[in-house]
């Protein structure tokens, strides 16, 4: 394979594995012209010279992935690393694998002299990896797109159903001792309009669930195709139609410079008096202090939130203690199956990728010098 074609085929596959973004959003293009500069993926050893590669782990991770790993490379477990020593461990190995709790910003790749050609994010966003650094070190960056689909979505209906019927409040004021029925009047789910932002793999089975409990279901993403949406009987609209006749929003898009804050005092006040909120997506698509006010005013009804702009959020945070807000620690992929299941994606990306295999789940394409493309081509001839 040409070193072009591979950039054409990686490029093909990391687009393809995005999940739809925002109408704001324009994707970046890249020219297969570019002088010098070509798309290699190199199968690598140690640094040392020893047959297997190093793998860092910095994050906790399925056992089966791990056994899986452990029969390909040198694991190293390191859990609750501070910055600086990720820094300074960075330099031994030859691949990491985090998941949302770890920065992996330019420092890493500047402390990894190099070495660092694959870094895994156990999970489907990758906010917390600093692609452009990546992509300029030359390090693979892929990720487990698919395995916790169903559990984030399983959660987002759970939070649906429990806001709307107080569940989370009313349990609380029971354990307390209290019997308040009057107080925890819910809404009901059926012929209500859901608007589901981001109608990627999760958004997708969200909105089939919902379809289930006898909702309309809208969406917003200027990346989906018709068909598909129209298949299970969704609604492709535009963001503000979507805010403007929605009566519960649940959000799954992938936190970017278009989508920061994408939920703030303007957009509030384009919604349905009442609306009710779900995000199992990222915390920084709300401009949390902006919901604060929308739920204050009455603009917004209920919000259920499973994810935070800085995790774990403050203790004495305005928006987690709001009486009509219900919350949840970052649960989205927390199931039995799902763990697993992202463990093995991750570790059989990664080692394919240290193989030097095309990755299916590729979120960008790392290049190197002509010279050293050169070199592999002449190397697979």
């Amino acid at each position: 394979m040409s070193a072009a074609a591979a950039y054409s085929t990686i490029s093909t596959l990391s687009l393809s594995s995005r999940s739809p973004l925002p109408s704001a959003i324009s994707l970046p293009s890249r020219s297969l012209n570019t002088p010098r500069r070509r798309l290699i993926l190199v199968s690598c050893t140690a640094g040392d010279g020893s047959s297997k590669p190093t793998i860092l782990v910095a994050e906790k991770l399925g056992e089966a992935g791990v056994k899986l790993l452990e029969g390909f490379a040198n694991v190293d477990c390191s859990y609750n690393m501070t910055p600086e020593e990720l820094n300074t461990k960075i330099s031994l190995c030859d691949a990491l694998i985090v998941r949302s709790g770890t920065k992996v910003g330019r420092e890493v790749f500047e402390s990894s002299r190099g070495r660092l050609k694959v870094v895994g994010r156990a999970g489907v966003g990758i906010d917390n990896v600093d692609l452009s650094a990546a992509t300029e070190f030359g390090c693979l960056v892929v990720n487990a797109p698919t395995a916790n689909t169903i559990a984030a979505a399983e959660h987002g209906i759970a939070l649906l159903a429990s806001m709307a019927r107080n569940v989370a409040q009313a349990d609380a004021s029971v354990k307390d001792g209290e019997w308040k029925r009057n107080k925890y009047v819910g809404v009901s789910l059926v012929g209500k309009t859901l608007a589901v932002m981001g109608f990627g793999k999760v958004g997708t089975e969200v909105a089939r669930r919902a379809k289930g409990l006898g909702m309309r279901v809208i969406a917003h993403d200027p990346y989906a195709p018709a068909d598909r949406a129209h298949a299970i009987g969704v609604e492709l609209v535009s963001f503000d139609e979507a805010l403007a006749t929605a009566d519960f929003i649940s959000l799954h898009m992938p936190l970017t410079p278009a989508t920061n804050k994408i939920l703030n005092d303007e957009t509030f006040a384009k919604m349905k008096k009442g609306v009710r909120i779900v995000n199992v997506a990222r915390g920084g698509v709300i401009d949390e202090d902006a919901l604060v006010r929308a739920l204050d005013a009455g603009i917004v009804s209920q919000a259920a939130l499973d994810v935070f702009t800085k995790e774990p959020p403050a203790i004495d945070s305005p928006l987690v203690q709001h009486e009509n807000v219900t919350v949840t620690p970052h649960l989205g992929a927390s199931t039995m199956e799902a763990q697993e299941g992202v463990a093995i994606e991750i570790a059989e990306a990664v080692v394919g990728a240290l193989n030097g295999e095309l990755a299916a789940t590729a979120v960008n394409a790392p290049m190197v010098s002509a010279e050293r493309c050169s070199s592999w081509l002449e190397e697979a001839a």
